[in-house]
């Protein structure tokens, strides 16, 4: 059996971070493992307290999992000190881990900061330039290539740039802001469209964490890294097409939509 590692931080609703991680990779077929960077107290309607771990108990966690059950694919998401940033980088490099997908997460949907200014540019000069595949949304992407974004050309232009600065391939995911669910990935052989399907659903919470989880646990598997976003985003489809509402917010995917027919 393929194995995966998410290095991302706890949501205790069970919609995102490491538990949507966990959930997204059995239902692709993976063992899951993880590292947690954070816990957070939290649901759909938002979160109250965050409790960071120290960078040498997340190398600890890491080195005990690497050294014992060696991951066939990695992500990252939510990490909000350069300390941590620093840690993951080192551990990729020291363990030699392969196809690493790096949720850059910086910036909400909504417009919100997540991490602060120090982090980013620590996010950009170390882990960056290590991932097989970045998945910025549209704010994100702003900050990394330094566009501003209000087009699928200034898609286009953004990944571009983003891949030619950090080496690495660059899903730039369109969302409501341009688009219902088109990105666009650039690669070494260049750009290409992958065009998704509306679904209206308001229960959304967690699709960042589950795309990118849905693609790594695709790459764990041997699948090439077109295939492997064609797939995840079927999956995010499926999941969202499913209607699960929980919770009074923006609630969870139902990622078990379809579990018995992933193995």
């Amino acid at each position: 059996m393929k194995t995966a590692l998410t290095i991302a931080g706890s949501d205790s609703s069970g919609g995102a971070g490491i538990q949507a991680d966990i959930k997204t990779m059995i239902a692709n077929g993976v063992y899951a493992m993880s590292a947690i960077t954070a816990l957070t107290a939290q649901n759909t309607t938002g979160v109250s307290s965050i409790m960071e771990v120290s960078s040498e108990f997340l190398k600890e966690q890491i080195k005990m999992c690497v050294t014992d059950i060696f991951p066939d694919a990695v992500k990252t998401g939510m990490v909000s000190n350069s300390s941590l940033i620093v840690t993951i980088s080192d551990c990729v490099k020291e363990f030699n881990l392969k196809n690493l997908v790096v949720d850059p997460v910086m910036i909400a949907t909504s417009g919100s900061k997540l991490i602060s200014d120090e982090a980013i540019i620590t996010l950009k000069k170390t882990l960056l330039p290590l991932a097989t595949l970045i998945t910025p949304n549209i704010p994100e992407a702003e900050v990394l290539s330094n566009v501003s974004i209000n087009s699928s050309d200034d898609m286009e232009k953004a990944s571009k740039i983003i891949f030619d600065k950090y080496g690495c391939s660059v899903l730039c995911k369109g969302g409501h802001k341009l688009n219902d669910a088109n990105d666009f990935l650039f690669t070494k052989d260049g750009g290409v469209w992958l065009y998704g399907e509306r679904i209206l659903n308001p229960n959304t919470h967690g699709t960042g964490c589950t795309l990118s989880s849905a693609i790594a646990s695709n790459l764990a598997k041997g699948i090439s890294l077109f295939e492997s976003v064609k797939n995840a985003k079927s999956y995010i489809s499926g999941a969202l097409r499913a209607m699960l509402d929980l919770g009074k917010g923006s609630g969870p995917m139902n990622h078990g939509f379809n579990i018995n027919s992933s193995f």
